[in-house]
């Protein structure tokens, strides 16, 4: 596909009026940078809960009880600085809602890597120090091995953390021992790209390490969610959208949706009717096949009176295309069963063991579960398909929960959960995975979760839809998403720049 611009023509008017459709976390960046620049915004949203596929859902425990979960368990880091500044911005503190941790992908033998803590006056230079003195002390590994990790870690930033666009995370790692391609090269590419590394883009992991580990003091860190997903952006969001003007429909799918060109002046920027209302300009925030069909409704809908009808038709080839590569997209599967913990009995833990799990935000005093907030798991393949645990009470809140995430996932849902809750029973058996005065524990399965289509794959040589499209028909048009042209896999930082960008792209002067 040729090189698409990212802004209108430079005679294009600042638009006023902007709608959003989609409350993910790129049309809540879209439209917040929009209300910054003085826009009237409007946003729409499907689903009665904002926030896309970092939400909070409602859940019923197995005896009955409501319980609020998220729709999966994500991971910050620190490289994530659109996203840390836009929580600023709305009023969600990181420091309140997000538990910051040195790089640690251990897993339940305590085997792996994990980073040291560096001090806030640590140079930035300096970086790739605690990444050698995480590979020494990292247990698990012979002196060979982690020579050869040094090694190759060293070529990978003496190249500019860049390789052939078509190599895939296996091919660029298939000098690496067996052990470290599995106990961290699986789980670091498992955990950005979703993806398996034999198919993943090695490019784009690359990006990821690069923007990681070369990024300054902290980049590496994980940023464990404390609070809800939901609290952790989208609805502090919306909040903040509401005071400064704008509209939020929650719960209403947009389902009328066209172009109102100007036939008295043809050369005038389009303006866009969704479901009645006119607007100067119009993002679209959907998951992609819910864009290429918005896309693809808006060529059946004309706003072309004053066009010729070349000019008509290739409009509607552009959009067509655009659509044609969204649709192309392949998507991974994650899933997450949320396991309760109880007396071997299958009793409830003792009041002790849950104590003040329900305290403030990174209160010290809240009850760890685990070891550790998030343990990577030793084992794999079909019969143990979670790779990380996190523990819930020890984070959120959660009392006596922990969460199994399944990337890349390849079961049913009844399956996914038969198979975690047996994973638990082989992995948890070990006492060293559990907090101090914990003894042996019998797992319940609470709720599992699965996400079909929770990112899309980033193979190598993916083709992803352009944030604008090359006709002047659609301009004041921006499309966004994690999966729009960009250089990083489907993260929540992605979708924030995503939408960051097209509004630079509508309003470039702004």
């Amino acid at each position: 596909m040729p090189a698409i611009p990212t802004s209108p023509s430079p005679t294009a008017p600042r638009p006023q009026r902007l709608a959003v459709i989609g409350a993910g976390w790129a049309g809540l960046a879209a439209a917040v940078a929009a209300c910054q620049r003085g826009m009237a915004v409007t946003v729409w949203e499907a689903a009665r809960t904002p926030g896309g596929r970092a939400r909070s859902v409602a859940v019923r425990s197995p005896t009955g009880a409501a319980l609020t979960l998220d729709n999966g368990q994500h991971i910050l880091i620190g490289a994530y600085r659109d996203s840390l500044a836009l929580m600023r911005t709305v009023g969600a503190d990181p420091a309140r809602c997000l538990q910051r941790l040195p790089l640690d992908l251990r897993d339940t033998r305590n085997h792996g890597l994990a980073l040291p803590a560096l001090p806030r006056w640590w140079p930035a230079a300096w970086q790739g120090v605690a990444g050698a003195i995480g590979i020494a002390r990292a247990r698990g590994w012979p002196l060979a091995e982690r020579w050869a990790l040094l090694r190759t870690l060293a070529a990978w930033q003496r190249a500019g953390f860049r390789c052939a666009p078509q190599a895939s995370v296996a091919q660029l790692c298939q000098r690496l021992p067996a052990r470290l391609v599995q106990q961290l090269i699986e789980p670091l590419c498992t955990a950005a790209l979703n993806t398996p590394i034999e198919h993943a883009s090695a490019e784009v992991f690359l990006r990821v390490l690069q923007e990681s580990f070369d990024g300054g003091p902290g980049s590496a860190d994980l940023l464990l969610p404390t609070v809800p997903l939901g609290a952790l952006l989208a609805e502090p969001a919306c909040d903040w959208l509401r005071r400064h003007g704008a509209q939020v429909r929650l719960g209403e799918r947009v389902t009328h949706l066209a172009r109102a060109t100007n036939a008295a002046h043809a050369s005038a920027a389009p303006r866009w009717l969704v479901e009645g209302e006119t607007f100067d300009a119009l993002i679209i925030a959907t998951p992609a096949p819910e864009a290429a069909r918005l896309l693809h409704s808006l060529t059946q809908t004309g706003g072309e009176a004053d066009a010729t009808a070349h000019d008509a038709a290739t409009a509607t080839q552009a959009a067509l295309a655009w659509a044609r590569t969204a649709q192309a997209l392949q998507h991974e599967p994650i899933g997450t069963v949320y396991l309760q913990a109880q007396t071997p009995d299958g009793r409830p833990l003792p009041a002790q063991a849950l104590a003040q799990a329900k305290t403030q935000v990174n209160a010290p005093e809240r009850a760890p579960l685990l070891a550790r907030p998030m343990l990577a798991s030793s084992l794999g393949g079909a019969e143990a398909p979670a790779q990380f645990i996190f523990d819930r009470q020890r984070l959120s809140g959660d009392a006596g929960v922990v969460a199994w995430v399944a990337s890349t996932l390849r079961l049913d849902k009844p399956a996914l959960e038969r198979a975690i809750c047996q994973q638990a029973l082989h992995e948890m058996a070990q006492p060293h995975l559990l907090a101090p005065g914990l003894g042996p524990l019998r797992w319940q399965a609470l709720a599992t979760i699965v996400e079909k289509r929770a990112t899309f794959a980033c193979t190598t040589g993916l083709q992803r839809p352009p944030p604008t499209l090359p006709h002047p028909a659609w301009q004041g048009l921006a499309l966004c998403g994690d999966y729009v042209q960009g250089p990083y896999p489907a993260t929540l930082e992605g979708a924030v720049r995503s939408g960051q960008q097209a509004i630079a792209a509508l309003a470039p002067d702004a």
